[in-house]
């Protein structure tokens, strides 16, 4: 199936006015935060173009579509959490973490969700009952209603547009991180665990930006 805005159209066809997609990036990573792109849209029928999953894009494809991202919807927003707080929580309250705080920043620009459509097969987002969390944020409003869409960011105009704003956001944190700690190489593999990453691990240990509670190489 091809991109669309089907599955944004079946929601506010059942009442919904502003629908979120949502896509995570960093998940995987060793190093760095675990980031969340939001773009809430209302009713529409276009996006813009060159618009695809950001793991389908280059880097470059990637920047020139912020601009036209920009006007895309009625807002966007990227949370993070960072690799301390997922060494605290675990990467999924942590990833809820990140969402949430993203879906604070929209409704800190006065935009009401009604629903959201979130990439994947497991909903993060939505409460647990325990939140393991709370301790972050005090502020823990319910979550809109979660529709998972199953490579959503592939199919789904507003959860690509989040993977994009999400992607580009991270890496420009790792690109200007890795000025600080050059020797593990984020400018190129956004804290991912390149051999190059990894043997640069064993040889300087963890920096402050590596997630220490996860199975780091040694010496």
């Amino acid at each position: 199936m091809a991109l669309s805005l089907g599955f944004e159209s079946a929601l506010w066809d059942a009442g919904a006015h502003i629908v979120v997609g949502i896509d995570e990036v960093g998940r995987g990573a060793l190093a760095g935060p675990v980031s969340v792109g939001l773009v809430a849209v209302a009713r529409c029928d276009a996006w813009p173009a060159g618009l695809a999953d950001s793991k389908q894009l280059t880097a470059r494809a990637r920047e020139a579509l912020i601009e036209p991202l920009s006007s895309f919807g009625v807002g966007r927003a990227v949370g993070h959490a960072s690799s301390s707080e997922i060494d605290a929580v675990g990467i999924i309250a942590a990833l809820r973490l990140a969402g949430v705080r993203g879906l604070a920043a929209l409704a800190g620009d006065g935009i009401v969700v009604d629903s959201v459509l979130l990439d994947g097969t497991h909903d993060w987002l939505t409460s647990p009952p325990g939140d393991l969390f709370s301790a972050f944020d005090a502020d823990d409003a319910p979550t809109p209603p979660v529709t998972m869409v199953v490579k959503g960011d592939g199919l789904c105009a507003s959860i690509a547009a989040a993977s994009v704003i999400a992607k580009v956001e991270r890496d420009a944190i790792m690109t200007a991180a890795h000025g600080e700690h050059p020797h593990f190489g984020w400018a190129g593999n956004k804290g991912y665990g390149a051999a190059s990453h990894l043997d640069a691990i064993r040889e300087h240990g963890p920096s402050p930006w590596h997630r220490v509670s996860w199975r780091l190489p040694t010496s």
